[in-house]
Order: structure tokens, then sequence, then C-alpha cells
């Protein structure tokens, strides 16, 4: 799919990846609607890429439609959804005080992360397969946002890994789901990437967790995450994959 004039739907577009992706596609041509829950955030992105921002929860089924909605009265349909938004957590089954962890903290992360991520993809579709299809009958693509942590979480990240091997294992059927519809589903697994959580860490600890990395060893751009999520738009066979971004690391158990 040609990226130039289509309208896209960036969730978690106003910060790290999200906001790395967002402008990727308005250079590439695309009307980008920047969905956050952080609108200063949303509105910084969208004034500088010529986009809209627009307040989005996207584990909540009304927002995520309204949001839906509000970019395409602006922009027309989406045929692209870049699915970022998410939440991280890290807390031991059993804490230090001998307790367990809160179950609630375990159910918020699934809840964003996962229920959020088919949230917006079902939203998103529905309204997609209704668009008249273009060539080779396509009429849509899906990129989310996975982890490495789906397939080698560390110590504490039980709800996070969880969440995200969700999505990894959601997005094979999910695109023999929406085949029949032209809609692409596709995933990104990035590793370490410095993003403003990372970003924020004492440059020695920045150093170690770049050093773990067998090559590049740095820790990722955001604009080489947002590059993949673009080429997978263009790449018409990439479908139902799920792709590691992570310069070949396979993280330790802490």
């Amino acid at each position: 799919m040609n990226i130039q004039g289509q309208a896209a739907l960036v969730t978690g577009g106003g910060s790290g990846l999200g906001e790395a992706t967002a402008r990727e596609l308005a250079r590439l041509g695309a009307k980008v609607a920047v969905l956050d829950l952080n609108m200063d955030n949303a509105e910084r992105v969208a004034k500088d890429i010529g986009g809209l921002a627009v307040h989005c929860n996207v584990s909540d089924p009304d927002s995520m439609v309204t949001a839906i909605e509000t970019a395409a009265a602006a922009h027309g349909p989406a045929r692209i959804l870049m699915q970022i938004a998410g939440i991280g957590t890290a807390k031991r089954v059993v804490g230090k005080d001998g307790n367990a962890a809160p179950l609630e903290e375990f159910a918020k992360v699934i809840n964003v992360n996962l229920i959020g991520t088919y949230n917006a993809a079902r939203l998103f579709s529905a309204a997609c397969a209704k668009l008249d299809p273009m060539e080779d009958g396509a009429r849509g693509v899906m990129v989310f946002t996975a982890s490495v942590a789906a397939f080698d979480g560390q110590v504490g990240q039980q709800a996070y890994s969880a969440s995200k091997a969700g999505v990894v294992g959601m997005t094979l059927p999910m695109a023999r789901d929406l085949a029949q519809h032209g809609i692409r589903v596709c995933t990104i697994a990035p590793g370490l990437f410095k993003t403003p959580l990372l970003a924020s860490l004492p440059e020695p600890v920045q150093q170690s967790l770049a050093a773990s990395i067998p090559f590049p060893a740095r820790l990722g751009k955001p604009s080489e995450f947002a590059e993949l999520a673009c080429h997978i738009v263009h790449n018409d066979p990439l479908n139902g994959e799920v792709i590691r971004l992570d310069g070949a690391l396979r993280m330790a158990p802490r």
C-alpha cells in the first residue's frame, strides 16, 4: 500500500515509538491522527506534523469509537492503524514482604496492552472492511507492538510479558481472519529502544543495557522502529508476521 495520501491512526502517538511513527508517516505523505491519553503530547506532535490530535483510551470501546470517527471526519476513513499505545510494570509474584502481587496491577497491564490492542483492531477493522478495495483487493493495514519480553521476559515481567505474548499470539489468526476483507496484520517486537523512559535512566545504566545487545551494541532509535512500521505498510506480502527488532538480543533473567 502506498502511504502517500492515506489516513492513518497512531495510538500512543504523543511520545516514544508512537511519536516517531507518526512523524515518519507524515513525512511519507499520510494524513496522521495522533491518538493519546496525554493531549499535551498529542497536540505537540500533531502541530509539528500537520496532523490531528485526538484523545483516546485504547482499552475503552467508546473512546476508541469516538477517536476513529473524529479522525475520519477530519482526514477521511483510515486505512492504516499503528497500535503502539501500551504500559509496562514490574512486580514479583511474591514480594519481599511475602505477600502475593496485587491482581489489579496484572489486570491493568493486560487490559491496556492486550485488550486495548484487540479493541483498537476490531473497531478499526470494522470500519476499514466497509471501504472500497484498492489494488489487489487491499483495504487496510494494522501494525501492532509487542516486545522481546513476549519471548524472554525478565523477573517481575509476568504481566508485561503475558500481555505482549498475547499480542504475538493473535497476530496470525487475526491476519487469517481479516484476509477476506483485504486487511493485513503484522506485529513488531522491539528490544531496547531509547524511548523517554530509557533515556531518563543514568548514562551508565543506558550503556550497560546497550552492551547487552550483540549488534549493533546500542539502544535502538525510535526512528528505526518507525521505518520498519512504515515498510510493513508498503510491503504487501508482509502479513501475519511478528518481527523482532532487537539486534539479536535475548534478555537475561534479570
